[in-house]
């Protein structure tokens, strides 16, 4: 009877221990840069986020746990994007996909840093992110100071027969990639003739456009996000006003064509290089078509592969843990739909770099 009551308690320990792991999650949080209802950009980011844990779930997920993912809305902001981090990190993820904004990834890391959560942002290109971020961050795309390198190379040369201006909001991103692009037009020998700060989220830029009409602008740099922007470009358009517009990575969002319209057409701008006629994007491309996205994103595509990353460095080592994980981003190379991505000491990806894209009608179009 003892012998028949032990394989008994075995048999069930087996059950519960099987039961146990099949029904075993681990939680991904994915921060989102507003509300996917009314931003392109954040509907773009939650579908290729979805896509991918889709994936991993479909090849028995990673160490055996199906993958759960979890949104916030950081609002691409900072104080937003510290709540919405300790609300992540409450709920228990060991890994964060994003953030999508510098000035929201930057404040964020501190949260995930002192919580052991390891954070790897798709997009987010401030170089303070790596430069006085802790061992937990990481990121796949280039650094916006690149960005403001090949701006100042084309302002300058657009300098010879145009006034300058250089504009920005203030926020991380914006004003990083514009202070970038104002130091290196400078050490060519070019002085811009306005140099601006603009608030984000106003109704109208009259003033700022005034300004800029009145010092005879012809070629204006903005950094800044695609809202603001678009509007910017409208608003001068509407008052007979078209300077040639150049921006960085933040004009990549179908968001700026919404709100520009045809005044956006032609605008330059710098973004990651393109992989999405790769043969390695093929598929995500398909799948986030029939998924209803009519034209993914570069950035879709990005967001993506940050989850390939974290799950191939994952299995090998065996383990969720941050300073696992973290020692195998640094010391090895990962194949992902954007191509083969390894990290630098920071966390900054290498091999990484922009393209020069230009908005047409029917979208972005890259110059290479």
């Amino acid at each position: 009877m003892k012998n028949i009551y032990l394989i008994l308690i075995s048999a069930l320990t087996l059950v519960t221990a099987l039961s146990s792991a099949a029904g075993a999650e681990v939680l991904i949080g994915v921060p989102l840069a507003g509300d996917p209802a009314t931003s392109d950009y954040s509907k773009l980011t939650q579908a290729s986020a979805e896509l991918a844990a889709a994936d991993l779930n479909a090849k028995g997920g990673v160490l055996g746990q199906q993958v759960r993912l979890i949104f916030d809305n950081d609002e691409c902001k900072g104080d937003p994007a510290v709540a919405a981090a300790k609300r992540l990190v409450d709920q228990g993820v060991v890994f964060v996909a994003g953030h999508v904004c510098s000035g929201a990834a930057i404040p964020a890391s501190k949260v995930y840093e002192e919580a052991g959560v390891l954070m790897i942002s798709p997009t987010a290109s401030n170089p303070r992110l790596t430069d006085e971020g802790g061992d937990n961050v990481f990121r796949i795309c280039g650094r916006s100071d690149q960005e403001g390198q090949m701006a100042a190379s084309l302002l300058a040369d657009e300098g010879h027969d145009a006034k300058i201006a250089i504009l920005h909001d203030g926020e991380a991103y914006g004003q990083g990639v514009a202070e970038s692009t104002k130091a290196y037009l400078n050490r060519m020998g070019v002085q811009e003739a306005l140099f601006e700060q603009y608030a984000p989220g106003q109704d109208d830029y009259l003033d700022l456009i005034a300004k800029m009409q009145g010092a005879g602008i012809g070629v204006v740099y903005i950094g800044g996000y695609q809202e603001e922007i678009g509007l910017i470009i409208r608003q001068a358009k509407e008052q007979g006003y078209e300077p040639k517009l150049v921006s960085g990575s933040g004009l990549i969002s179908p968001d700026f064509a919404d709100t520009a319209g045809p005044a956006g057409e032609g605008a330059r701008f710098t973004a990651q290089r393109d992989p999405r006629g790769s043969e390695e994007a093929a598929g995500v491309m398909t799948a986030l078509r029939a998924a209803g996205i009519e034209e993914p994103t570069i950035d879709a595509v990005y967001g993506y592969a940050v989850f390939q990353v974290w799950a191939q460095a994952a299995e090998a080592a065996g383990s969720f843990d941050l300073g696992a994980v973290a020692k195998v981003l640094h010391d090895q190379e990962f194949d992902t739909v954007v191509g083969k991505i390894a990290f630098d000491g920071k966390g900054d990806v290498t091999g990484s770099g922009f393209d020069w894209f230009v908005w047409t009608k029917d979208g972005p179009v890259s110059e290479g």
